[in-house]
């Protein structure tokens, strides 16, 4: 039985140094890439270049981010104390779950300093103009707003909790550090779902991937 139970932790902690690893390569990965956008982008002759890679370097952003790096925090669980660097290890709070993946996706952003301020702060550093704020609306009202857009990705700040919401293919999904579900944490779910965005009085959103943010990510400008 003792050896039974030994084998399983060393199952589980293979699994977790194989999961540590390949988030490791994806950053790697996404490092690459960046510099050869930023390559790509300094050796552009027009602007009709530039508008190319800026638009390629988009969809590359949000496909990588959504389907990759996120992916990689599902079942993180919930602490408000929480700021682990590693997917699946330790635990990790709203804040700390937004700044982390920008981060990790190659976004120059002080990653403390925002996950301990207000969401709002650095949904207005990121999304600039691109806001919408909604007081005792329902979340109707947002999932309409947030799909006239197609396909786009959003932050959103609400009266205790940030997050993600996904617009891909007509669907909504809602990504965040549950602390509804603090064993669970990070999931996607549906915005009508018993969460935070769904009970929360005020919220605002962000859009992000303006031309602006993408460039500022080919060229790991330096935000404040």
């Amino acid at each position: 039985m003792k050896q039974y139970i030994l084998l399983i932790i060393l199952l589980w902690n293979m699994q977790g140094f194989a999961i540590q690893h390949d988030y490791i390569a994806l950053k790697q990965q996404i490092e690459r890439i960046q510099k050869e956008k930023q390559s790509a982008y300094n050796s552009a002759v027009s602007e009709e270049e530039k508008e190319v890679i800026i638009a390629e370097t988009r969809t590359y952003i949000f496909n990588t981010l959504i389907d990759k790096v996120i992916p990689f925090w599902y079942g993180t669980p919930w602490d408000y104390n929480g700021h682990t660097k590693t997917p699946g290890k330790g635990k990790i709070a709203c804040g700390y779950f937004i700044t982390t993946t920008l981060e990790d996706m190659g976004f120059n952003i002080p990653r403390y300093k925002w996950a301990q301020s207000a969401s709002e702060v650095f949904i207005k550093k990121l999304a600039g103009n691109n806001i919408k704020r909604f007081t005792n609306a329902s979340i109707a009202k947002v999932e309409s707003y947030v799909l006239q857009k197609g396909d786009e990705l959003y932050l959103v700040g609400l009266d205790d909790h940030t997050g993600y919401i996904v617009v891909k293919d007509q669907k909504i999904k809602f990504i965040h550090a549950n602390y509804y579900q603090p064993e669970i944490g990070v999931m996607s779910e549906t915005l009508d779902t018993e969460n935070p965005l769904k009970n929360s009085s005020y919220r605002v959103i962000g859009s992000l991937l303006s031309d602006t943010m993408v460039l500022n990510w080919i060229m790991n400008t330096q935000y404040q």
